[in-house]
C-alpha cells in the first residue's frame, strides 16, 4: 500500500518514484537501431574525432567510423558468414577495433558478446557455449584461450609467430581488405531486437546472459549524457581504459557518448604515467575509473609535469570508494569534479599544484540489466552533496522501495529493496526463464539491493540483498566458486563469502568442511580453485569447519557468515 504523495521526492500516491529531472527525448522510432543512433554522428560531424588510440595517436573521425563499421559488417556477412541472430565472442583488450567490431556485428543483426580476457580457458569455454557463438573476434595473444572452442577466429592484431596460419584463423586486416561499406545491407532491425548479450551474476548466483535491446541501448544512451545537454555542455572527451566488455565502459562510456558526438581516447589498460600524459595530449574532459586507480592516484605524485587543466571530471566507479580517497584525490585535481559512481556491474581525475578547492563528490547507481544506469548526482545541481547518495533517477527511469516481506511500497526515508523499470531493462536473461522471473515481476526489475529515497528524491544504497562478491568492480558469485569446490573429491561442502579488503572492497574467502579422512591444506584448496578461475576469483584464505550453517530448509546462510566475520574484525 502506497504511502502519502511527496512530490519533493518524486514519490507519487501510487507509491512510485519518478525522475525529478527533466525529461528526454528518447528516439521512439521502432525501427531505430544502436547502429544507426550512433552512426548519424557521420552526417552531422563527419571530420570531428570519434576514437583516439592513445597510444599510437590514431584517429577515427567519425566518418571512419562509419565507413569502417558498415565495411566490416559487409565483410562478416560475406567472408565470414555472419548471419542475423548470430552470436559472436569478442574476447580483447580496448582497442579501436572493438567498437567498430561490436558495432559491424550488431549491424549485422548478428549478437555481440563480451568476454573478460583474464577468463581462463574454462570460463570463456562455458560463457561461448551458454551464448552459443559461431564465431570469436580475439587478439594474437589470447588465442591459447579459445583454440579448444575451435570456431573460426577473426585477429584484431597483426597474429605475430603464425597465429594467422593456424586452421579457422583470419586477420581482421585480410577480412575487411577490398570491401566497401556501400556492399552493406541493413537488415531490417527493430528496437525491440537484440543488441547484445553481457554477462553478468545478476541478483544472484552464477553469471547468465543479460539480453540487451537496442532499444535499451538506446534509451541508456540518452539518460547518460542528458545532464550534459541540459547544463549546456559542449563537445566532450573522455579518457576509456575501463574495459569495453563491462557495460560501463561499452554503455555508459563508449556507446553513450559516441552518439552524442563525443571523442572516445582508448586505451588497452592503466598506466599512471601514459593516463596523465593523455589528458594533457588529447584534451580529456571526463575521465572515470575504478577504486584502486583512485588509491593510485591519491598517491602519485608526479602530476605537476602535466598540464591537466582541461580536466572536468573525475569518477569512480564499479565499487564504493572510501571518502578520505576521494578528498585525497580532490586535493591533487583542483580542476576537476570528483564523481562517485558506484555501481552493480555488471558494471569503468586528475593532478595540478594544490590551492583552493570546493569537492564535488557525486556517485551514480546501475546494473548490466539496466544497461549501466538507474540514478546519478548531477554536477551542475543538487548542491550541497548530499553525502551517500547516489543521486536522483536518471529520465525515464521509475522505482519504488518495497518491504521485501510484505512487498509493500514505502515512503521516503523507510528502507526495502530497490526496484527500478524504464526502457533501459533488460529483455531478460538469456535462455533462463527462471532467472527472469525470478528478477523482473510485473514489469518491475528487483536490483536485490536495499535502499531508500529520502525527502529530496535522493537514492541511497545501503547494502545488497544479493550475495555477489565485489572484488575491485569486478563480480564474484558465490555460487561458482562453491560449486568448484564441492566438485573436490574430499570436500563434503563449501561457502565463500565476501571479506572486506582496504584495498579491493571484497576478497573471496571460503569456509570448506573436508572428508573425514582428508589431509587436505589450505595451501592445497586455493590451488585448486586458482587453476580453474580468473585471478580475482581466487581465494584469500579458507577456514576449515565440522558444518556449513544452513536454514531449516537446507538453505546456506551465507549471510549469518558474513555477520560473524564482521564482528570478528571490529
Amino acid at each position: 500500500m502506497a504511502g502519502t504523495a511527496s512530490p519533493a521526492a518524486g514519490y507519487g500516491p501510487d507509491g512510485v518514484y519518478r525522475s525529478p529531472r527533466p525529461a528526454a527525448a528518447i528516439a521512439s522510432d521502432p525501427e531505430l537501431s544502436l547502429v544507426d543512433l550512433v552512426l548519424r554522428r557521420a552526417a552531422a560531424c563527419p571530420d570531428a574525432p570519434a576514437l583516439v588510440d592513445a597510444a599510437t595517436g590514431r584517429v577515427l573521425t567519425f566518418g571512419d567510423l562509419r565507413s569502417d563499421v558498415l565495411s566490416a559488417a559487409a565483410a562478416l556477412s560475406s567472408r565470414a558468414g555472419v548471419r542475423r541472430g548470430d552470436a559472436v565472442l569478442i574476447l580483447a583488450p580496448n582497442c579501436v577495433l572493438y567498437p567498430v567490431c561490436f558495432l559491424a556485428v550488431a549491424a549485422l543483426g548478428a549478437i555481440p558478446t563480451t568476454a573478460n580476457p583474464l577468463y581462463t580457458e574454462r570460463e570463456i569455454a562455458k560463457q561461448a557455449a551458454d551464448a552459443r557463438a559461431k564465431l570469436v573476434v580475439t587478439v594474437a595473444g589470447l588465442l591459447p584461450k579459445v583454440a579448444s572452442l575451435r570456431l573460426p577466429t577473426i585477429l584484431l592484431d597483426g597474429g605475430g609467430d603464425g597465429a594467422s596460419r593456424q586452421p579457422n584463423v583470419t586477420l581482421y586486416s585480410d577480412l575487411v581488405a577490398g570491401v566497401q561499406e556501400t556492399e552493406y545491407r541493413r537488415p531490417p532491425t527493430r528496437q525491440g531486437d537484440t543488441a547484445a548479450l553481457f554477462y553478468s551474476s545478476g541478483t544472484t548466483g552464477e553469471s547468465k546472459g543479460v539480453v540487451l535491446t537496442h532499444g535499451n541501448f538506446i534509451a541508456a544512451a540518452t539518460m547518460v549524457t542528458s545532464d550534459q545537454e541540459d547544463n549546456g555542455e559542449g563537445h566532450n572527451v573522455f579518457l576509456c581504459f575501463l574495459p569495453m566488455f563491462h557495460i560501463f565502459g561499452m554503455s555508459v562510456i563508449t556507446l553513450g557518448q559516441l552518439q552524442r558526438g563525443n571523442t572516445i581516447v582508448v586505451m588497452s589498460g592503466f598506466d599512471m604515467d601514459a593516463v596523465l600524459a593523455a589528458v594533457e595530449r588529447h584534451r580529456v574532459t571526463y575521465l572515470f575509473s575504478a577504486p584502486p586507480v583512485m588509491v593510485a592516484l591519491a598517491k602519485h605524485g608526479s602530476g605537476g609535469r602535466y598540464d591537466l587543466s582541461s580536466l572536468r571530471c573525475i569518477g569512480s566507479g564499479a565499487a564504493p570508494l572510501g571518502k578520505e580517497i576521494m578528498e585525497a584525490v580532490a586535493e591533487k585535481f583542483p580542476y576537476a569534479e570528483i564523481i562517485q559512481v558506484r555501481s552493480i556491474y555488471t558494471q569503468q581525475s586528475l593532478h595540478a599544484s594544490s590551492f583552493w578547492l570546493v569537492i564535488l563528490l557525486l556517485q551514480g547507481y546501475g546494473m548490466t540489466e539496466t544497461s549501466g544506469i538507474i540514478s546519478l548526482e548531477n554536477l551542475q545541481k543538487g548542491r550541497p552533496r548530499h553525502s551517500g547518495s547516489t543521486g536522483q533517477l536518471v529520465t525515464g527511469v521509475e522505482a519504488k522501495i518495497v518491504d521485501s516481506e510484505t512487498m509493500e511500497h514505502l515512503p521516503p526515508n523507510q528502507q526495502g529493496e530497490i526496484c527500478v523499470r524504464g526502457p533501459n531493462i533488460m529483455k531478460g536473461y538469456f535462455n533462463n526463464v527462471q532467472a527472469t522471473e525470478f528478477t523482473i515481476k510485473q514489469g518491475w526489475l528487483h536490483t536485490g539491493d536495499l535502499g531508500y529515497f529520502d525527502e529530496r528524491g535522493q537514492l541511497y544504497v545501503v547494502d545488497r540483498l544479493k550475495e555477489l562478491i565485489k572484488y575491485k568492480g569486478f563480480q564474484i558469485a558465490p555460487a561458482e566458486l562453491e560449486g568448484l569446490l564441492e566438485s573436490h573429491a574430499e570436500i563434503l561442502e563449501a561457502i565463500a563469502i565476501p571479506c572486506p579488503d582496504p584495498e579491493a572492497g571484497e576478497v573471496p574467502i571460503a569456509y570448506v568442511v573436508r572428508s573425514p579422512k582428508s589431509s587436505l591444506s589450505e595451501v592445497d584448496v586455493q590451488k585448486f580453485i586458482e587453476n580453474q578461475v580468473a585471478y580475482y576469483k581466487r581465494l584469500r584464505m579458507v577456514k576449515f569447519v565440522d558444518s556449513i550453517p544452513k536454514s531449516p530448509s537446507g538453505k546456506k546462510l551465507r549471510r549469518e557468515l558474513i555477520a560473524q566475520l564482521r564482528l570478528s574484525k571490529l
